[in-house]
């Protein structure tokens, strides 16, 4: 039977209100999502004031207050290598706080700690990684070497007789001295401090023979003398060391030592909000301001995609779990 010219009409109004319907639906919702964030933003730092941490943290922080419609706020909170920070970002439901990820946190607890609060690959998800933080390898200027291969040789021909210091156990420090002796078939004894400090003090004092340290705390002894540095953990040369070659460089193909950082937010998190950090993240990572406040500490601004940054840590836990196993790192010690 053929529709009449009212039928139709009425299919047509039924049609239209419908649509009117699922648009007053939808509308709500994606206003809702645009509007994100609604309050300024917590970023935890899982560590202690001053270092490296809060000072990548506070100039990505800086800078993506600009452009994301909130301010950025940093929190610090120490304790227990950083588990306790990391369980209460993990756990928290307000879509406002997001923490900085880094070495420890995400690729070395994982296999120092037999039980974690919180799942480094499961529990949260990479926006991108901001900064790199060069290791360098340094000695006593007293000790008769000159480059990493004097170093090893001069290692071997007196096992276990030299000394190497840490920030502390299960340290970057700590690792790196680790991820060298392990590629290098050499023995040192670690001797682990509670900070940087007080390690150098006795690094300089003659007390220890070497040390891998973060390169902004070190910078000042090598230019006064105090220190040597034989060697440095990036894939290439600093600028501000040019004639100290890589230790990959010096005969270890692929080695690379920095600590890192980078943001990470609860993966339980909506994805248009996950995405707009990102682009917000990446685009403040990659700013003249903040490569520039990072290069004077001599850290490497980088701002990758969440992808990029996500194959950056899987690598880095493959990069990790044989050295802890191999050097026995234990959790005790670790604050």
């Amino acid at each position: 039977m053929p529709h009449s010219p009212t039928t139709s009409l009425n299919r047509r109004q039924l049609l239209a209100g419908g649509a009117a319907a699922a648009t007053a639906l939808w509308l709500p919702q994606a206003r809702a999502q645009a509007a994100w964030p609604t309050k300024p933003l917590r970023l935890v730092v899982p560590f202690a004031p001053g270092g490296s941490s809060e000072i990548v943290a506070r100039a990505a922080a800086a800078e993506i207050s600009k452009t994301i419609g909130q301010n950025m706020f940093v929190d610090n909170k120490p304790g227990a290598a950083g588990n306790i920070a990391m369980q209460e970002v993990a756990n928290s439901t307000d879509e406002h706080t997001l923490i900085l990820g880094h070495i420890g946190t995400l690729a070395v607890n994982p296999f120092i700690f037999p039980r974690l609060p919180y799942d480094a690959n499961r529990d949260f998800a990479p926006i991108t990684l901001l900064s790199k933080v060069p290791s360098l390898y340094v000695v006593h200027p007293d000790l008769p070497v000159k480059n990493l291969k004097d170093f090893i040789a001069y290692v071997k021909a007196k096992p276990g007789q030299l000394n190497y210091g840490s920030a502390g156990n299960g340290s970057a420090g700590h690792l790196a001295f680790e991820y060298l002796k392990m590629v290098s078939g050499t023995f040192m004894v670690h001797v682990p401090y509670r900070g940087t400090g007080p390690m150098l003090t006795d690094l300089m004092a003659g007390r220890l023979q070497a040390a891998a340290v973060g390169a902004p705390a070190l910078l000042p002894f090598i230019k006064a003398g105090k220190l040597r540095c034989i060697a440095t953990g990036t894939a290439q040369r600093l600028p501000q060391m040019p004639d100290v070659p890589t230790v990959a460089e010096q005969g270890f193909k692929g080695f690379e030592m920095t600590q890192w950082y980078g943001l990470i937010a609860p993966s339980k998190w909506p994805k248009a909000h996950l995405a707009k950090l990102e682009a917000e993240a990446v685009k403040a990572a990659r700013s003249t301001l903040v490569k520039e406040k990072l290069a004077q500490e001599t850290a490497l601004a980088v701002g990758n995609s969440s992808a990029e940054f996500d194959a950056f840590i899987k690598a880095e836990q493959a990069r990790w779990k044989p050295v802890i196993e191999r050097a026995q790192i234990k959790p005790e010690g670790m604050g």
